[in-house]
């Protein structure tokens, strides 16, 4: 690969990590509920769950469920069930009682851990978003070997090598993205309580949780009924 398809490689793979989704919307919606912390490891659970496809993809196990109708079959609706679940719990969590952002204060003392294992779910949450969207694995079996020379001996390591340097460079802009939003999260609250020197998170924040929650329960609606389209 010269170095101007490499660039043109980096520069689509930002783009279309920029494009908002399913991953956008759960960082966002961790980061605007909980700060940038909640943001960022919901961004490395996001990230880590695209390894798996690339992975996958890179030893042939992605080129099989494509060619599968079963095999997409079962993925499909394992993932479109968890992003249901997902949007469920968003669309039901409880509504926080008069004065409290019911928001995640990891900088706080948390007892027995509680703090860390929030961090844990927020991560694994993001990561079996992605591993069980069987869409991601097909995006990177349409989209990567377009930047595979015919003539490269090993292709299942220039496979792995650009998958992971796509992943890497998605993984500092879903980082942006909970920046972004933790820093609107906090201008705006800040705004609206000037009176408390920390700041606040954007009032009627739940309101923007069922929003969510309608979204992911919308996105798994799609991905059940989608079709595969090597089939």
């Amino acid at each position: 690969m010269g170095i101007d398809h490499l660039l043109f490689f980096i520069a689509a793979g930002i783009l279309l990590n920029l494009t908002p989704g399913p991953d956008v919307l759960y960082i966002v919606t961790n980061a605007l509920r909980s700060g940038a912390r909640a943001g960022v490891v919901a961004a490395f659970g996001i990230t880590a769950g695209c390894f798996v496809h690339i992975f996958a993809a890179a030893v042939g196990v992605s080129a099989l469920m494509a060619a599968s109708a079963t095999a997409f079959a079962v993925l499909k609706w394992g993932g479109a069930a968890y992003l249901v679940y997902v949007g469920l719990r968003l669309l039901l969590a409880r509504v926080p009682a008069a004065g409290q952002s019911g928001a995640i204060d990891f900088e706080a003392d948390q007892p027995n851990g509680s703090g860390a294992m929030a961090l844990k779910s927020i991560f694994f949450q993001g990561f079996w978003t992605n591993a069980l969207n069987p869409k991601v694995a097909l995006f990177f079996l349409a989209f990567v070997p377009q930047f595979i020379p015919p003539g490269v001996e090993n292709k299942p390591l220039a496979f792995l090598l650009l998958g992971l340097l796509f992943n890497f460079n998605g993984l500092w802009v879903n980082v942006g993205w909970a920046l972004a939003a933790a820093w609107l999260a906090r201008r705006v609250g800040a705004a609206s309580t000037p009176s408390d020197e920390r700041g606040g998170l954007i009032p009627g924040m739940h309101w923007l949780e069922r929003a969510a929650g309608l979204m992911f329960i919308g996105f798994g609606v799609k991905l059940a009924f989608s079709d595969n389209p090597v089939n």
